[in-house]
């Protein structure tokens, strides 16, 4: 055997064996079934959209000048007057109708913080404005929370998501509902504080009215009192005055008396005055009245011809 051709036979027999052979193609990746892919991936997407970090992204904290109760009165409204400010689900909208208030929603995470917590929910809403790359039908939650820091000071946090129901993608807000739906519950504690204002100044101005009356009334009552008692006083008066009128009356003694001008017997004498004529005394003195005649006339009669009045 020649020693050159044995290696030639041996090197091809398998070049040989590989032209005759089948030709193979490189092995095909398997990949998993298709409803296991959607499974991790809605498994995904509900871990993201209930995660503590999405909750955190986009919120908007405002300090109110108001108490308490009156913020918690206006978010009240705001959550219960069926509307979502700050997006639409199509051009000739001005906002999300049809929302409503809710107790809770797991589109939030549960909250631990201090401070009241309001939902208000729309389900079925489309593709709603504002929401980054919201192609879906889903549901829009928003989330607020009052909480007072003082008698005049209280804070309100305002979030909002939307998730698309069928891939359960969470969207948030670029802040446009959180803006529009502060304004809103601003709108509504300013339309309290002047439900307030203008309450007080009707009270104080009915307050002003009842005193007036009061005092008018209280006026007229001291009129009436003052009338009434001069009414009754006048009969004791005028019997006052016809007492002493009584006590200073007197009569002439008959047969009669001279009236004299002057206090004494041998002043002229004025006129003759007939017993039982009536006279007034007008002055005392230890011998002589002064006295005024029935007919007017003035002049002075001895006390002794003057007798009282029966």
């Amino acid at each position: 055997m020649d020693p050159i051709a044995e290696p030639a036979e041996i090197s091809t027999v398998p070049r040989l064996r590989n032209a005759l052979a089948p030709r193979r193609h490189p092995p095909k990746t398997r990949r998993p079934p298709a409803a296991l892919c959607f499974v991790v991936l809605l498994s995904s997407q509900l871990l993201y959209g209930n995660s503590n970090k999405t909750d955190s992204e986009s919120n908007l904290s405002m300090e109110i000048s108001a108490p308490e109760s009156e913020v918690l009165q206006a978010v009240s409204e705001v959550v219960n007057d069926g509307i979502i400010q700050g997006s639409k689900e199509y051009n000739r909208d001005k906002y999300v109708e049809n929302a409503s208030p809710a107790p809770s929603s797991s589109l939030f995470p549960p909250w631990t913080d201090p401070g009241k917590v309001f939902y208000k929910v729309r389900t079925n809403v489309l593709a709603p404005v504002n929401f980054k790359a919201s192609s879906d039908e889903g549901t829009l939650a928003v989330r607020y929370v009052v909480e007072s820091k003082g008698p005049q000071q209280t804070v309100v946090r305002i979030d909002a998501i939307f998730v698309e129901d069928f891939r359960r993608v969470p969207h948030r807000s670029n802040g446009s509902v959180e803006s529009a739906e502060y304004k809103d519950i601003q709108d509504h504690v300013d339309a309290i504080e002047l439900q307030k204002k203008e309450a007080a100044e009707s009270l104080q101005h009915r307050q002003e009215v009842l005193a007036q009356h009061s005092l008018d009334e209280k006026k007229a009552q001291d009129q009436a009192a003052t009338l009434e008692t001069a009414q009754t006083s006048t009969p004791s008066l005028e019997q006052h005055v016809q007492k002493l009128r009584h006590e200073l009356e007197r009569l002439v003694k008959a047969p009669g008396a001279q009236l004299k001008s002057a206090p004494f017997s041998g002043a002229t004498s004025l006129k003759t005055l007939d017993g039982g004529a009536e006279v007034v005394i007008l002055i005392v003195t230890p011998y002589w009245y002064g006295v005024e005649t029935e007919e007017g006339q003035h002049g002075w009669i001895l006390r002794s011809q003057l007798e009282s009045m029966p």
